[in-house]
């Protein structure tokens, strides 16, 4: 036969690469068999995080981890339990791992978005002075504290220009003098050079209203620091409810 003719009768040999590429096509076929995770992925890609539900969301953060599983009744069952989208995602992660169905994947594949999210809200506060991004410092906050189920207290270091020099946790307990000590606030500001300081913490009753030693310690922090030039700017109370600012309310 002439070598032109065996050009067209006889099928070439299969490369590694068809191959490989024909194993990717049959597994996905093989994970989403009504083409329901493609629609998915379609949608968000097309109309952004606004065109998902909030169980479509988790569903699609699930289906990273776990391939050949139908991810829908777990999603769902997650915003149950934890109420909300930002709940399930700011969860602690020994109670993720402990709800039903859950394993390290899962759990991992639902953390790494509120890693991403608070790295990104953290920058934004420290590339701007912070008095001037009131609302960057909110989302920041929000995003790390609001879901916490112990009470976190920290102080926020700033410089002569509001600039964030220090984010400092100062420990997991009720804001009281047994949890942060005035005089050790006011020298660690002296220590780094900071001229004024927020205090922080959240409420996990989720109501942010502050209590009378919010107000106290508040306040005896700021009295401290006026002898030795160091302004409190304000202390921020974060719920989930919402957050409240001692400065605004008068109370510093």
């Amino acid at each position: 036969m002439p070598e032109q003719d065996r050009l067209f009768d006889e099928p070439a040999s299969p490369t590694p690469a068809d191959s490989r590429l024909d194993e990717t096509i049959l597994s996905n076929v093989g994970n989403d068999p009504s083409g329901h995770r493609s629609r998915l992925r379609k949608r968000l890609l097309a109309g952004g995080s606004d065109a998902l539900a909030d169980h479509e969301i988790i569903e699609l953060l699930l289906m990273q981890a776990v391939r050949r599983k139908d991810m829908k009744p777990l999603a769902r069952s997650l915003i149950h339990r934890f109420g909300s989208l930002a709940g399930v995602l700011q969860a602690d992660p020994r109670t993720l791992a402990g709800h039903p169905e859950m394993g390290e994947a899962t759990v991992a594949a639902l953390r790494i978005v509120t890693a991403a999210a608070t790295r990104l809200a953290r920058q934004k506060v420290r590339e701007t002075p912070v008095i001037g991004s009131w609302q960057a410092l909110i989302d920041y906050l929000t995003i790390d504290m609001a879901h916490l189920t112990l009470e976190r207290v920290r102080v926020l270091y700033l410089n002569s220009k509001n600039m964030l020099i220090l984010d400092d946790l100062v420990g997991d307990g009720s804001i009281d003098e047994a949890a942060i000590h005035p005089r050790e606030v006011i020298r660690r500001a002296l220590d780094i050079g900071a001229t004024a300081l927020i205090l922080v913490h959240n409420h996990p009753s989720g109501s942010p209203q502050p209590s009378r030693a919010d107000i106290e310690v508040t306040n005896r922090i700021a009295e401290a620091g006026r002898l030795l030039g160091i302004s409190v700017h304000d202390h921020v109370i974060i719920g989930r409810e919402g957050h409240v600012s001692l400065r605004a309310k008068g109370l510093i």
